[in-house]
């Protein structure tokens, strides 16, 4: 058991650690692809030759960046075979879909476009060069979709039915995957998102440019753009934010119970906006929940239902079997001692039905299948031990989803500075104070980033595939030590990546600082 515990906790930092360092690429990706068209599109509306040059410069760095993006994507994608192989089996037909029409539709259709967005300036028409780099643009975002709608599949399973023939899960309603309320709101939180850090990016970078007092107008114009790039991002985010709220509260409320440090819930639930959670607190005891908190009234029930006297289900509540439905009212439904008990009866009908398969009992079958279609719905609980097993790791979440939402709002404050200056005191952006600030906003938005993908991934613990599979079934018969190396590996490799990727930016951004960037042939 310890050692199957062991592999359990490195398969998972594994892959934490590859999909972290991946995410560190993808949003500035997802919105420099943007930018970098607006810049475009501006050059051959306008026919200015400056923003060509100025295109061809953040061009560049997109691409740097996009070729680190897929080196860890393509890493992160074959974890799924080598550590995760039981979870491969029992929903790959259904994950693998959208993985699969990513890497033939969106893929290929980036590897095309980027090409000519490359080195087709002097070989197609400005028209047509155009097109590539929106078509670039919009093959970054359609491959985010598949990614997210393979995610979101796993935060809230449907369209599937599972065949216990071969007992694993099959599709049944490809378009109900692909259409899951959950990775709607979740593509579009992620892909605005992306425009805030790359927007944060750019007004970074032109900051330096600005303080070294190189590429004056150039640093100027590419803040504009990005300025209202980020804050159209920043006010998407926080719209796309409260639908994932609602979603959260209506499939995965025990990670909304997490995200709050919430034990016992409430009608007309306060949000708690700053506070120092209990990391010593558990269900059923009777320590404070937090140790300090400022909190707002009636906000976590509009948060997750729009309703300011809504009852919102705490932690205790969750397992004692007290949620929401999808209509918002407050039901009773099956405890978690329950489930993990029901959860049990749909195993030992499952394990029933392949002995009577081999016996050739169609009658037995029939028993078995009619008492796994009746708890499914509870399978995954029949690996856990406890109730408590199903609490993620509260502290975490907790501070993770605050993190994300302040620095959230300090960028939001920004960007809506940023063109204020920008267009009525234009004198400001020659201010050293507002250049540090620029520059210094790099750091913050990357760990506003991280934050969100914490909350979305570490707040579904115990959950590979949210109630059906936890982490502790879905991973591969390998050895500990193997998952260890490779970490470890992995660490190394994927940090010499990030660090080259940022000395070819830094090198490429300080020789910018001899030349005149409007210039660019």
């Amino acid at each position: 058991m310890n050692d199957l515990m062991s592999v359990v906790d490195w398969s998972r930092a594994q892959f934490a650690l590859t999909a972290m360092y991946h995410w560190l690429f993808v949003p500035l990706t997802i919105g420099l692809s943007l930018i970098v068209a607006i810049m475009e599109t501006i050059y051959v509306r306008t026919g200015d030759a400056k923003w060509k040059g100025i295109t061809k410069f953040w061009m560049t760095l997109f691409g740097i960046n996009f070729a680190c993006g897929v080196a860890t994507g393509i890493i992160l994608e074959f974890e799924f075979g080598t550590n995760w192989s039981n979870y491969s089996w029992f929903v790959g037909d259904i994950f693998g879909a959208p993985l699969a029409i990513e890497g033939i539709l969106a893929f290929f259709m980036e590897a095309t476009f980027v090409a000519v967005m490359f080195f087709g300036w002097k070989k197609v028409s400005k028209g047509f060069h155009l097109a590539s780099t929106w078509l670039t643009a919009l093959g970054v975002s359609l491959s985010a979709l598949w990614i997210l709608i393979a995610n979101a599949w796993m935060q809230n399973p449907v369209g599937m039915r599972f065949d216990p023939s071969q007992m694993r899960n099959v599709m049944d309603n490809f378009w109900e995957v692909a259409f899951n309320s959950v990775a709607m709101n979740k593509f579009f939180h992620a892909v605005t998102s992306g425009w805030v850090l790359a927007a944060v990016f750019v007004v970074g970078v032109s900051s330096w440019l600005l303080w070294r007092k190189s590429n004056v107008e150039a640093a100027k114009k590419s803040m504009k753009v990005a300025s209202w790039v980020g804050l159209a991002g920043a006010v998407l985010v926080a719209w796309t934010g409260d639908g994932s709220a609602v979603e959260v509260a209506r499939v995965q409320p025990m990670k909304l119970a997490a995200m709050e440090g919430l034990y016992n819930g409430a009608k007309g639930q306060s949000l708690v906006a700053l506070g120092v959670v209990n990391a010593d607190k558990r269900p059923g005891d009777t320590q404070p929940e937090m140790h300090f908190s400022i909190d707002i009234p009636y906000g976590l029930s509009i948060l997750a239902t729009h309703d300011p006297n809504a009852f919102v289900p705490g932690i205790n509540d969750l397992i004692d079997g007290i949620e929401i439905n999808a209509a918002g009212d407050t039901v009773n439904t099956v405890s978690y001692a329950e489930r993990i008990a029901l959860g049990k009866k749909a195993q030992d009908a499952l394990r029933a039905y392949g002995v009577a398969e081999k016996a050739g009992d169609t009658e037995a079958m029939a028993a078995a299948q009619a008492d796994i279609d009746a708890n499914f719905k509870y399978f995954g609980y029949g690996y856990l031990s406890s109730p408590e097993d199903a609490v993620p790791n509260v502290p975490l979440t907790f501070y993770s989803f605050r993190i994300m939402v302040m620095t959230g709002g300090y960028l939001l404050l920004l960007f809506i500075v940023l063109l204020f200056v920008s267009y009525r005191k234009t004198s400001v952006l020659e201010k050293g104070w507002l250049h540090w600030v620029g520059i210094l906003s790099i750091p913050v938005v990357w760990i506003c980033s991280q934050s969100g993908w914490i909350v979305a991934e570490a707040g579904r613990q115990p959950w590979v595939i949210q109630d059906l599979l936890p982490t502790g079934a879905a991973i591969s018969d390998i050895p500990a030590g193997s998952v260890a190396t490779t970490f470890w590996i992995f660490a190394v490799l994927f940090t010499l990546l990030l660090f080259a990727e940022i000395s070819i930016m830094i090198r490429f951004i300080s020789k910018s600082t001899g030349s005149d960037i409007e210039s660019a042939k």
